[in-house]
């Protein structure tokens, strides 16, 4: 069974974070393990309070996972401060993980920090050149570029920027993007743009759950522009469905987009012959 493993924090509302992350997993057939950085208070309508773990708990939780069951790719979220990316970073050179997606979390949707300004620049130096993928927002490549990001040529220029930090992919999502929302991946060869719909709905979890999706596609063995496909499909899927629960933002509806999620692009192991565009 393919394995894949999450490095992130835990969201007691269930939308984002671990707990996206899990389902996620589970429903595209790969199996999870976990590693918890911070247990947040929250739910749809914002972050309550945060308790980040030591880093000594995160590389006992990445050792114990690693040494038994293993990973065929590792996904990191929320790290929240410099010491947490070191020993991350540490752990990944030292254990040779080879699928790496780092969805660089700097701040909740509400706008709480969530990664300190120290940790943002240990994570430029430490973790990126690490990544197989890297999907940052636009604010997120933004705050990491030091320059703002609202169109889609700021998105090419920031992918070639973060590229050459040592990367093999990166991804720049366009969901803020007025107008029809595009994500841009470059390879540093060739260019892709995955669009869809602009769907009516406010959705808690997304960027979790598109960089989840892109992990469990590679832990399946796919190529990286079928794996893009896929979290593309299955991220709006989740959103499509997402359940009217809380007062605020919808949780993504994981189950769900599972189900509905084109067995032909799930199974496909080396893309979409269409391309992810």
């Amino acid at each position: 069974m393919p394995r894949a493993l999450t490095i992130a924090g835990s969201d007691s509302g269930g939308g984002a974070g671990i707990q996206a992350d899990l389902k996620t997993f589970t429903a595209l057939g790969v199996y999870g393990a976990s590693v918890i950085t911070a247990v947040t208070a929250q739910n749809t309508r914002g972050v309550v309070a945060v308790h980040e773990l030591s880093p000594e708990m995160v590389a006992a939780q990445f050792r114990a996972v690693m040494d038994d069951i293993g990973a065929d790719a590792v996904k990191t979220g929320m790290l929240g401060n410099a010491a947490v990316v070191a020993v991350v970073a540490a752990l990944l050179r030292g254990y040779r993980v080879s699928k790496l997606v780092v969805d660089p979390i700097i701040h909740a949707k509400d706008g709480r920090p969530l990664l300190t300004e120290e940790g943002r620049r240990l994570l430029v130096r430490e973790l990126l050149p690490l990544a197989t993928v890297v999907t940052p927002n636009l604010d997120e490549a933004g705050v990491l570029l030091g320059r703002e990001v609202r169109s889609i040529e700021d998105m090419r220029e920031a992918a070639r920027r973060l590229r050459d930090l040592g990367l093999s992919w990166v991804v720049i999502k366009g969901g803020h993007l007025a107008g029809e929302p595009v994500d841009v991946a470059y390879d540093g060869r060739d260019w892709f743009e995955l669009r869809g719909p602009r769907l009516p709905l406010t959705v808690h979890g997304t960027g979790c759950t598109f960089a989840a999706a892109l992990t469990a596609g590679l832990a399946r063995g796919m190529d990286v522009p079928a794996a893009l496909a896929l979290a593309r499909e299955f991220t709006e899927l989740a959103i499509r469905h997402a359940p009217a629960l809380g007062r605020g933002h919808r949780p993504p509806n994981h189950a769900a987009a599972g189900r509905l999620c084109d067995r032909r692009v799930l199974d496909h192991p080396t893309g979409n012959p269409a391309g992810p565009g």
